[in-house]
This record gives C-alpha cells, structure tokens and sequence, in this order.
C-alpha cells in the first residue's frame, strides 16, 4: 500500500474504497485507512477514517466490529466536539441509529445495555435539538425484537407522528420498516400499500428498494399476486446478490422459491453465497438465513429428495437431510439465545414459524432457468382399496368406447390387478391390443396376439382391425411394402366379412383407417398421392351417414379429413389444408373429443402464418391450448406457447406475448428442454419485458438465456440479439462495463455476417458503453471500427456521429484538444459533403438538420474543452442559421443554438448582443403551446438571461 501523505489523498482513498463491494476486502483497506489518518496528525482526519470504518463494518457480514471505532469516535466527540465539521458531527449522531439495531443483533450484549443505549440516544439527540421520531424509531425496534405488541404499537404511533429532521431515516427506508410491522400484523395489504412508493421508484436509497423488494415477496404470494411476486424476486435479487450485508434480504429470496415450487431455484441461491452458512458477525442475520435453509431442506425432503447433494457449510459436503438437522439445530440454537437474553420466545416462535411454512404456490414459473419440479411422492397413508376385476374392465372399455385419454392407464391397472387370470378371451384380446398400441414397433407380436383372440372370442371383424394397427405400426419402422400388401389383404377380408353381416361398421371402418395410414406412409417415402387420397375418401364415405353416437366412427371420419389436409399441404395447396385441418379439428370437437383437435388446430395455424393470416394463426393456436388442456404433453404445451408468443408479440401484444413466453420456458424446463425450447422461451421474454422498460427482470431472464443459447440449436442470430438486448438492459441499469462487454461479443458474432449493419450498430453502441464506464481509450477503439463500418455502409448519419462521439472521447486521449478539433471539423467535412450530394428534399432536411447539430457541439466542445469562445460562437451561429432553414421543424434547435450563444456573448461583456439573442427567442415562442415542456424551459432560460444581462 502506497503511503497517503495528505488529507485530500485520504478522502480520495476513501472515497474510492466506498465504491468497492461490501465484504472483508473493503473493511481491510478501511483499517488500512485509519492507520493511516493517525500518521497525518489531524484530528478530523482521523474521524473521517474510523465514520468510515463505521460505515464498511455496518454494510458487511462483520456488523459486530462496529461498536469499537463508534466508541472511540465517541470519546472523541465528548472531549474535543471542535475537532468534528459539521458533516462528521451529523453522522456520529445518525449512526446511534446502527448501533441499537447492531446491539439487538447481538445475543451476547444484554438487554439492559441496549435499553441504556436507547436512553443515551434519547439524552444526546435532545442536546443536539433533533426530533424524537428516529429515537420513537429504535424504541419500536427494540418492541418488535421482544415481540412486546403494546409498546411496539406505541412507539410505531409515537414514531409516525413526530417531526422528520435530519436524523430520520430515509422516506424508502422508514416505508420499508412501516410495512414490515403491517406483515407482522397480519395486514398484507397495508404493507404492500404502503410500499408501494418504494417499489414503484418513488423514493430510493442504497439498500431499497432491495430489502422492500425481499419482504413483500410473501405477502404477495399469500395474497395471490403471483405475478408481481415473480417480478419482484427477479427485480430484487439482482439487486441483493452484490451486497453482502443484506443476508435477510437474500433468504427472503430463498425462502419465496421454497414456498413457491422453485426448489431447484433456491438450491442454486445457496449455492452462489456458501460464505453465509458461517459468517457470525450478525448473528440474528445467521439465524433467519438458517431457519430460511430449514425449510429448504425439510421441503426437499418431503419431496423424497431428502439424499440429494446441497449446497452447505464448506469443509463436507450435505444431503438434504442432513444439512435440514444441521440448520434446524443451529438456527434453534441461536432463537434459544436471544430468547434467554431477551426473556421471551418471541424470537424462537419466529424461527419455527420460518421453518415449518408451508407451500403458498404449487409451482410458480419465474423464466428463469429452472430444474423440472420432482415427482409428486406416492401417498404415505394406508392406500384405499382398490376397485376388483370387473369394475376395473368396465372401467377401461368405458373410457375406450369414449376415446379418453387415460384409458391406456386404466388398461394398464387392469392388467396389474388381473394378472393374467380370470378374464375370458374377449378381456385378454382388449388387454393385449392396447398394450400394442403404448408399445411402439414392440406391440407388433401383441397385435397377432390380440387377433388370435378376438377371433377365439367369435369376434374376426375386430381380429383384422388388430391385424391392420399391426401393419401400420410395422409400416412406421420403414417396412411399408410388406405393411401395405397385410392391409390391401384385410381390406378385401373385412369388405367381404361386413357385405355377409358377420362384422360391423366400426370393425370395417378400424381396417380402411389403417389402410388409409399405411398408404399415407408410401406418400411420405415418394409413393404417388391417389391411392392414398382415394382411401382415405373411402373412410369418409364409409362412415358417412353411419356414426350416429359412435364417437370411434367420428374419430376415423375426422382422421380421415386431416389426411386429406395434408395430402393438399403437400401438393401445395396450402388454403385447402388449412380448411380441410379445420373441419377435421370441428369435427373431433363436435364429438366432445377435443384433445384429439389439438394437432390439426396446431397445424392450422403454422399454415395461417404461411399464408399470411396471423389473426387465424393466433385463433388456431389459442384453440390447440383450450382443446388440449390438462392432457396436453409439456413438449407441446411449450410450443404453443411460443408460437403464441411470437405471433402475439409481433402484433404489439407485448404483456400478453411475455406471459405466453413465461409459460413456454416453463414448460420447456418440464419436458427436459430447458436447453432448446426452454431457452428460446426465455430469449422472447427477455426481449418483451425489456419492451415494457422492466430492465431488472429481463437482464435477470435474459442471462438465464445465454447459459444455454447456442448457435448450433437457436442459430447466430439468437446469439447477438440476446446479448443486444441483455446490452441495452445493462446500459439502462447503470451497468456500463458489462453493457459494453455483451456489445462487442455480439458485435464479433455479427463481425462475421455479409450484412454489417447489425455489426456497425453494435460497435456503436459498445462505444457508448465503454465512454460511460470510464474507459475512453477503448471507446474510442469502438468508435473507430464503427465509423469505418457506417462509412463503408454509406450511412452519412452514423458516421458524423460516431466522428463526434471520438471528438468529446480525445481531451482525455493522447489526441488531446488538438484531436478533438480535428475530428469535429472532419465531422462537419463529412456531413457537409454528404449535404451537397443529396437530391432528394427529405435527405436534404435530414442532413441539414445533423450538420446543424454538429456544428453547436463542435462549439460547445470548443468553449468546454478549449475555452475558445469567438471560435465557438462562429460555430452556433453556423449552427443556428442552419437550423433556421428547416422552418418550424429547426425551431427548437434554433432556440437551443441561439440561447447558448447567448450565454456566450454574455460571458464576454457583451450584454446587448446577449439581450438580442434572448429577446429573438422569445419572440420566436409567442403564441406557442405553454404546455410544450421545451417552450417552457426556452422561455424561462431567456428569461434568465435577459435579467442577468
């Protein structure tokens, strides 16, 4: 460490250790610091170093190290006040406020020294002549830690009604204290109402709208407002995961993902912040995280995961189970402790409420990459008796005859509670047939053995219907010539059979459909289309007029249909599909058999968005969800929904599309997609919450994207828009460094494209990035490349600006003020040029309009960076007259040009010339829109300058 040998060097050394992340690292140098101010032998040097050493300990895991540098700043204080500046004397009384909240923190302090404290407080706040409210403040946190109810309410009422002074906490954080007693309450509501100013960016400070963020995440999912919930754990998080002191406010987070269905999400919570299993500097803070981790760990047990591998202490690793024992005994440890030193269980209460919460939200999808929810666990109570034999055929042929979909399941229940026995020859070929059916190309040798049994129960229609389901699941493995010569066979035995009586419709129709699915299989392998067209025609005329209240008759009549469909899809007659898909889909419908239209509802909207119908692709698409609903498989739910989402989005739809989004990443991360659909979902609603300016949450969705976008599954493309958005996101929060950094990984993605406007763009903007992160070297790097690429593009615009961006960068370069002038006036050069070459009168406005602007800030540059203001007057009077040529479209930007030439003149001495160009203004605004905010602040700065003039 370099040695500080003046004050000024102190204040900068502390300043910039402020800036560095809460932790041990920032509190060392903070030691380093003070060390340091004793060497300079100035009194306030040495304050200024321990109130900041105050403050890094109080916003750090180590809370219990601030009570020595207070202590010592207040001996001080007591023997020589002169030595504190007003600053300093006004933050050794603030910080009486950390103290009490610390020494409540601290079961080791008694109780009769923090009641002390809080009458020292009082004493010394009222000789200083502050209000009450911050002492009525720490006497309700002192209430609420015993949970004393009575003296809390009297102390939140004594707070609220006195005066706010320079000693009450912020308006975010004495909100965020006020709402936490209505949550305690049991007023949820109230708490969010009172928040409200907070969480909607009212009032701010450097923890809220964090802890607010943290607190209201259960209250909303015990009022049902699931979706505001959501939005905040991924606004709040973000904002939690660099402060290391708020602890609390990280296992509120943890906790809501308990509660919510998102175990898997809390397991990777734990994980990024292992150094909170052991960090003891406060320990009320320690035990909320391991009551929060209780409850983790007893869920995940619950869930039969109690063996699964999680995150814990260092040194071991923990099972579920094992870790749950570890925290509950710990965390109980500690209640029992401040219990014991406060004389009531309030503490402890708490604790085991934390842990033994229940589930509020079975499984709440955040779009966030998530684990698939575990299996429901089988029931640990006695089973109930289960259903005999023939209630369980009933059952299955019931649901068969109705075509529901669980009737494979209700077969297989059959066959686990037969067994084998007991069933006639009818039962076990129904048995067999529909174990065929869920077994792929292995059910081929149960279909024969299915037949064989049909007939044996006197029933040969149904014995060539199995034979057929035989030939067309043979036909799915390629085998199509021998498939097709089985069922052109059965065809003419079952024609034969229903011409003499001795087999009925729905047997006859069972052999043309799979007659009619062999042949579409030789289509798809290059067969011609006619035979395949002809019999499915023959299925509809079958059982046209036939159906009557068999829904099997329906299906086959509607299947049918949707072969024709999409024998007319691939002929290319893509309307006659979709109408065709459509009547197929009604059809299933009409028969109450909707899950069987969810296919060709799908189908149809793919064609719709071909054909450039997106109203009827959205209609379709809606229909499949409906019609699919709690049966639909998450693979396609998932599909749907983006499909959904696109289309929706595109038509501006934005909430509604990033709610489809939501529940395709969802859906995705259930079916084990997580890695294709999952993040294409996550991708699109990144991108439509960034359209609702909600920068947190997508930042948060889209880097849960780019851990699993690639080029090879979602292409380039997704690659650099992802990170573009992700940029604009960061640039948005404040976060320029790594704006810059997705900027120009996107850029060098694009670098590669044969179009380069993306790449130009990108490189552009990863300039302005770098410039707000404090690092002009490489902006103007960026810069560069951008201006080269705008100029190879022929884009005049973008070139001038990207000149202009590198003359503010140059001051702070090795171009210095000499660069800077020459690159503006290359600015002005190339615009001028590019003015002179336009024939059309659009552009002509255009660049007048961008060389007008070049030419003020070429003169605000010269007068901030060089101080030439003759110079830079010429230059806004260029500016001005050039603007004035535009008429009332150049007004604003004439006005702007005039009043800082104004200031100009004024600063010069030359007062009419300044009183001219000020009255010029006004009279270029009389009659004008007094409502327009630009008038508005026109006038009032002429105004201005005429009565300093």
């Amino acid at each position: 460490m370099s040695r500080i040998m003046d004050f000024e060097a102190l204040r900068q050394a502390m300043a910039e250790n402020a800036e560095r992340p809460e932790g041990p690292a920032r509190n060392a140098r903070a030691e380093e610091l003070l060390t340091e101010a004793e060497k300079l032998d100035i009194p306030l040097a040495v304050i200024e170093a321990l109130g900041h050493q105050v403050k890094v300990y109080n916003y750090s895991s180590e809370k219990d190290r601030v009570f020595v540098p207070f202590a010592r700043l207040l001996r001080m204080w007591d023997e020589r006040p002169e030595d504190f500046d007003a600053y300093e004397a006004h933050a050794l009384h603030w910080t009486f406020k950390w103290m009490t909240a610390g020494m409540l923190g601290q079961p080791h302090i008694p109780l009769a020294s923090v009641e002390n404290w809080l009458g020292e407080m009082e004493r010394r706040y009222r000789v200083a002549g502050y209000s009450e409210r911050a002492v009525h403040a720490a006497e309700f946190g002192i209430a609420s830690h015993l949970g004393d109810r009575t003296r809390a309410e009297r102390a939140y009422l004594a707070w609220l009604a006195a005066d706010r002074d320079d000693m009450a906490d912020c308006h975010a954080c004495e909100l965020g204290g006020q709402g936490g007693w209505q949550v305690r309450s049991g007023r949820d509501a109230e708490a969010l109402q009172l928040w409200a100013p907070v969480l909607e960016g009212e009032y701010a400070c450097a923890h809220e709208p964090h802890g607010v963020l943290a607190r209201s995440l259960v209250p909303l999912l015990r009022l049902g407002r699931v979706e505001e919930a959501r939005a905040h754990h991924l606004r709040g998080i973000r904002l939690v995961r660099p402060m290391e002191s708020m602890r609390d406010a990280y296992a509120a987070h943890v906790e809501f993902c308990a509660l919510s269905g998102n175990e898997a999400r809390a397991l990777e919570l734990l994980a990024e912040r292992p150094a909170y299993f052991t960090d003891t500097g406060h320990p009320r803070g320690l035990l909320e995280f391991l009551a929060v981790v209780t409850l983790l760990m007893d869920r995940l047990t619950k869930l039969g995961l109690g063996a699964r591998e999680v995150p814990g202490p260092a040194g071991r690793t923990w099972t579920a189970r094992e870790l749950a024992g570890h925290a509950r005994g710990e965390a109980l440890e500690l209640a029992a402790r401040f219990d014991a030193r406060n004389g009531t269980s309030h503490i402890g209460d708490l604790t085991r409420a934390t842990m033994d919460a229940r589930p509020l939200v079975e499984r709440l999808p955040l779009g966030v990459r998530t684990a698939p929810a575990p299996p429901p666990l089988a029931d640990e109570e006695v089973p109930e008796e289960q259903p005999e034999v023939p209630e369980l055929l009933a059952r299955a042929r019931r649901l068969s005859e109705t075509l529901q979909p669980d009737a494979p399941q209700a077969w297989a229940a059959l066959a686990r509670a037969a067994d084998g026995a007991g069933l006639d020859a009818r039962a076990r070929a129904e048995l067999a047939d529909n174990e065929a059916m869920v077994q792929g190309a292995d059910g081929i040798p149960l279909f024969e053995k299915a037949a064989a049994l049909y007939a044996e129960a006197d029933d040969p229609g149904e014995a060539l219907a199995a034979r057929a389901r035989g030939a067309y699941v043979r036909a799915l493995t390629g085998d199509t010539e021998p498939a097709r010569k089985t069922v052109d066979g059965l065809y003419d035995e079952v024609l034969a059979l229903y011409a003499e009586g001795v087999t009925g419709p729905r047997q006859t129709a069972g052999v043309l459909i799979s007659r009619a699915r062999v042949l579409m299989r030789c289509v798809h392998e290059g067969a011609p289309a006619g035979e395949a067209e002809g019999a499915a025609r023959e299925v509809l005329a079958f059982v046209g007029g036939r159906t009557g209240d068999d829904v099997r008759l329906v299906a086959r009549g509607a299947e049918a249909r949707a072969m024709l469909a999409e024998l007319a899809e691939l002929g290319g007659d893509l309307p006659r599909a979709a109408d065709l898909f459509r009547r197929a889909a009604a059809e299933y419908t009409g028969a109450g058999l909707p899950w069987f239209a969810v296919e060709y509802e799908a189908r149809v909207g793919a064609l719709s968005q071909h054909l450039g119908e997106p109203a009827e692709a959205e209609r379709a698409l809606r229909a499949a969800l409906e019609h699919g609903g709690a049966y639909l498989e998450p693979t396609g739910r998932a599909q749907l929904h983006l499909q959904l989402a696109e289309l929706i989005g595109a038509r501006g739809g934005t909430e509604e599309a990033a709610g489809h989004a939501l529940q395709a990443a969802h859906w995705a991360d259930e079916a084990g997609e997580s890695g294709t659909f999952g993040a294409w979902g996550r991708h699109l609603l990144g991108g439509l919450l960034l359209r609702q300016g909600r920068w947190t949450e997508a930042a948060e969705v889209l880097e849960s994207a780019l851990a699993e976008l690639s080029a090879e599954v979602h292409g380039d493309g997704a690659l650099v828009q992802t990170r573009w958005w992700l940029g604009d996101c960061l640039s948005e929060l404040g976060e320029h460094r790594q704006a810059a950094e997705h900027r120009l990984l996107a850029a060098g993605i694009a670098e590669h494209w044969p179009e380069q406007q993306d790449h130009a763009t990108l490189a552009h903007l990863a300039g302005e990035s770098l410039a707000e992160a404090g690092l002009p070297a490489e902006a103007d790097r960026a810069y560069v490349r951008a201006g080269e690429l705008w100029e190879a593009l022929g884009n005049p615009y973008f070139t001038v600006r990207a000149l202009r961006a590198r003359a503010w960068l140059a001051p702070r370069l090795e171009a210095g003020v000499p660069g800077a002038r020459a690159l503006m006036a290359r600015a002005v050069r190339v615009c001028g040029e590019a003015l002179v070459e336009a024939d059309d009168p659009l552009e002509e406005a255009r660049l007048t309009t961008e060389l007008a602007h070049t030419h003020r800030q070429f003169g605000e540059l010269l007068v901030t960076v060089a101080r030439e203001r003759e110079e830079a007057l010429a230059e806004l009077e260029r500016s001005a007259a050039l603007f004035a040529t535009l008429g009332t479209d150049g007004l604003h930007g004439r006005t702007g040009a005039e009043l800082t030439a104004a200031a100009l003149e004024s600063e010069l001495g030359r007062t009419a010339e300044a009183r001219a160009r000020a009255r010029a203004v006004l009279a270029a605004y009389e009659g004008a829109d007094a409502t327009d905010e630009t008038v508005r602040l026109r006038r009032e700065t002429a105004s201005r300058l005429l009565d300093g003039a």
